[in-house]
């Protein structure tokens, strides 16, 4: 129905916010329920929160932090896509866009915006993604145009680069402080499962030992944390 035409108000798009930050859930619900298109219709702060939500509520826009305490928002993004199609979801990070942007949209993501951006960047990412649109920065599209054009891609990735999601997500977990026995715990996983990942990391670093994965790990995780 046209809201011009017969006098109602257009209905508001709602979104669900999934971080396990209280100060960021409080600061983008109010942020969103200052707008008059906009409405903040629940929040969760971890993946089992999320999808329970998320089928309650059935909202419009999802916005997914990426780093969600002991375990990965990039599973979470691939899980929702499958069970909830009709949701966009857009990613909200600490970490450097040009090794997560890529990886989320290919999880399923419409959107990647950095935490250090202004209100007006997430206003403008909830906006274009209801619109059927991506959102990402100009140096993320600049940067995946020239990886499709470069004959030299695989040879030029770093390691971290070149770890699967999976990989990516315990690597991050051992730079926080998590043992592979504590992450097996958090993903659910066997403990030789979370060993042959581990494994496969070490090749790709070029390391023999997991202390020595466990240095680059933290060292990794401290630099790609927005300061």
């Amino acid at each position: 129905m046209n809201p011009s035409a017969s006098g109602t108000v257009a209905r508001k798009r709602c979104v669900f916010i999934v971080d396990d930050h209280p100060l960021v859930r409080e600061g983008l619900t109010d942020l969103i329920n200052r707008q008059s298109d906009l409405i903040i219709c629940g929040e969760a702060k971890d993946s089992a929160e999320a999808i329970a939500g998320i089928a309650k509520e059935r909202p419009d826009v999802a916005i997914i932090d990426i780093s969600l305490t002991n375990e990965s928002g990039l599973e979470l993004i691939k899980h929702l896509v499958k069970q909830f199609p009709q949701v966009a979801l857009i990613v909200l990070s600490m970490h450097d866009e040009a090794l997560y942007a890529e990886r989320a949209l290919r999880a399923g993501a419409r959107g990647y915006v950095m935490k250090h951006e202004t209100s007006k960047s997430v206003l403008a990412s909830i906006r274009r993604v209801l619109a059927g649109e991506i959102y990402v920065s100009e140096r993320i599209v600049n940067r995946m145009a020239l990886r499709l054009t470069s004959s030299r891609r695989a040879a030029a990735r770093s390691p971290v680069e070149r770890l699967s999601d999976r990989e990516l997500e315990i690597f991050q977990l051992l730079g926080q402080g998590r043992t592979p026995s504590e992450i097996a715990g958090d993903l659910n996983l066997s403990l030789k499962t979370v060993q042959a990942y581990c494994a496969r990391a070490k090749e790709k670093f070029g390391v023999t030992s997991l202390t020595e994965l466990l240095r680059a790990a933290i060292r990794w995780d401290d630099a790609s944390r927005v300061k």
